[in-house]
């Protein structure tokens, strides 16, 4: 455990028990820098484990979104939403300072570029297949000659890829036009988050999500690199809303009901 993981462990009990985390000047300084908050957002046609959807008021709608106001209000700063197309282009922006935080998929190539805190959120993978598509198992989607596709650049998709030895993937800006091809029989599979695929599937009668997983990960919150006081209390910020059940709520009130709340604890 390094040393900003144990400042976070140190303050959680205080944290949980008042239910209010308390905005340390230095902080402030690094979360908040220009008197906002503002919260890098993946926008997709539907919430999902690590992005959002906008409403009919142009607000986004998500995990990420309520978990983004509620660490706002903490800090006593509004909040300045900034929109990317996919989680790719948002980590490569967090990490060069076009935002100050998210709520981002885990992986090995994100962790090179921004420092998480706890993960609130398990993320499983997978595919979903069209209606009418004969596949039945992640095994039957690494066959030569099938049409698979992901968002370019994001966690998913490079995991993805990695699970299939046979089929090269082709890859798209972002959620929407995946669900396009799905509608237009121009894939054979959609690789995305278990929860987004579920939305999707809910909107195109006869699409399957696949049972298992080629990726088992975390959604976690994340900043910049550098910022030693901003890690430190987003981590226990984080923490706090899993225990006072937050996040479950969240989750549960766009849908994701099957989605699991990550324990407490750091990445492993």
């Amino acid at each position: 455990m390094n040393f900003i993981r144990m400042i976070a462990a140190a303050t959680f009990a205080t944290v949980v028990a008042t239910g209010f985390c308390f905005a340390e000047p230095a902080a402030l300084k690094e979360l908040a820098p220009s008197g906002k908050l503002r919260v890098g957002i993946a926008v997709a046609p539907s919430p999902g484990a690590g992005n959002v959807a906008m409403d009919a008021n142009g607000q986004p709608r998500g995990v990420g979104a309520d978990m983004a106001r509620e660490l706002a209000k903490k800090l006593g700063v509004p909040v300045e939403w900034v929109q990317y197309p996919n989680s790719g282009v948002l980590t490569d922006a967090l990490a060069s300072g076009g935002s100050d935080v998210a709520f981002l998929p885990v992986d090995g190539e994100r962790r090179k570029k921004v420092d998480f805190g706890p993960p609130h959120i398990v993320l499983q993978s997978t595919f979903l297949v069209p209606p009418g598509s004969a596949i039945q198992s992640l095994a039957e989607v690494d066959k030569p000659g099938l049409r698979v596709v992901g968002v370019e650049n994001t966690a998913t998709t490079r995991a993805a890829q990695a699970s299939l030895k046979n089929v090269t993937m082709t890859n798209v800006k972002d959620a929407a036009q995946l669900e396009s091809l799905l509608r237009s029989g121009q894939t054979d599979a959609i690789a995305l988050s278990r929860e987004s695929l579920i939305q999707i599937a809910n909107q195109v009668p006869g699409a399957r999500v696949l049972p298992g997983a080629f990726m088992s990960s975390f959604v976690a919150v994340a900043v910049p690199k550098g910022k030693p006081a901003a890690l430190a209390y987003v981590s226990t910020f984080a923490e706090e809303a899993k225990a006072s059940g937050m996040v479950r709520r969240s989750l549960d009130s766009v849908g994701m009901k099957e989605s699991v709340v990550a324990p407490p604890g750091p990445l492993p």
